[in-house]
């Protein structure tokens, strides 16, 4: 396994790979890897010659100073975890590698950075543009890889190539849980007992309002009972919405729900959580 902190050195070693005609494969992580990560490095593995994972704690997509200081950083453990996981080249590069000046460079997403996430982490999606668009200038892949979990960044993502014609497939892979349901975060390093135990009503929360739609109830009668639950839990939350999965469009229809996604966003004591769950599932 190659590991690179500077980017011309890993420049040089890609583009001897874009020679040899070797199709590659991006994971661009965060770090605090867990088996959700290393699934995505897997995926991209089947289908390329060569996998990259980035580990880079972005700082212009925080706009909370404590987050960002406070972000799980694990830096020798994902090493040894990729090293198992046959992941080919490694990429930590330092913030003054990635930004040697201050970046004045912001991007207005639309609408799909003014909801949900946008909403409640103004400048997020503008920080997470900048940073991938990076990545995919550096790297050159064939093919980048994401979580569900943060399906509206992954939708971001998408918006961005097809406006930028960054020549590349986005693949999404489905949320990875733990035995209980909770959805594998990073940020989960951060729960203490009592916390990990009650952030399990986060995926509660979904599959009862998931289960109560598709039995035809109103969604804001779910919802209430979902503001109920995290309050009988200790737990803020900062929403709960039906969209439609494929451009986000925020639904109030309770009878057509086929086609959305339920997603919620939380504090579990100081530790904010997001996770998401398909109406029905998609088949490829």
């Amino acid at each position: 396994m190659h590991i690179f902190r500077e980017i011309e050195p890993l420049k040089a070693h890609l583009h001897q790979q874009h020679l040899s005609h070797c199709t590659i494969g991006l994971v661009p992580t965060m770090g605090a890897l867990h088996p959700g990560h290393l699934g995505l490095v897997r995926a991209s593995k089947r289908e390329n010659n060569v996998t990259i994972c980035s580990i880079f704690v972005n700082p212009t997509q925080f706009n909370n100073p404590a987050d960002l200081d406070n972000y799980p950083r694990t830096l020798e453990r994902d090493f040894d975890l990729l090293q198992e996981a046959l992941c080919d080249v490694v990429f930590c590069p330092s913030i003054q590698e990635m930004y040697p000046q201050a970046s004045q460079v912001k991007f207005d997403l639309g609408r799909l950075d003014k909801i949900m996430e946008g909403e409640f982490r103004p400048g997020h999606f503008s920080g997470v543009a900048l940073v991938v668009s990076k990545l995919f200038n550096i790297v050159k892949p064939d093919a980048a890889y994401f979580g569900q979990k943060d399906y509206q960044q992954f939708k971001i993502i998408s918006r961005l190539v097809h406006e930028l014609k960054f020549d590349l497939k986005l693949v999404c892979i489905p949320i990875v849980r733990e035995a209980d349901g909770l959805a594998m975060s990073s940020r989960n390093l951060r729960l203490n007992k009592d916390e990990r135990m009650r952030a399990t009503v986060l995926f509660q929360c979904l599959q009862r309002s998931r289960e109560g739609l598709l039995q035809s109830k109103p969604f804001s009668v779910l919802k209430d009972e979902a503001c109920t639950l995290c309050e009988k839990n200790d737990i803020k939350l900062e929403y709960l919405v039906l969209a439609d999965r494929e451009n986000l469009t925020l639904s109030g229809n309770d009878t057509n729900v086929g086609d959305c996604i339920l997603l919620i966003a939380a504090y579990v004591g100081e530790v904010r959580l997001i996770d998401n769950i398909f109406i029905t599932e998609i088949v490829n």
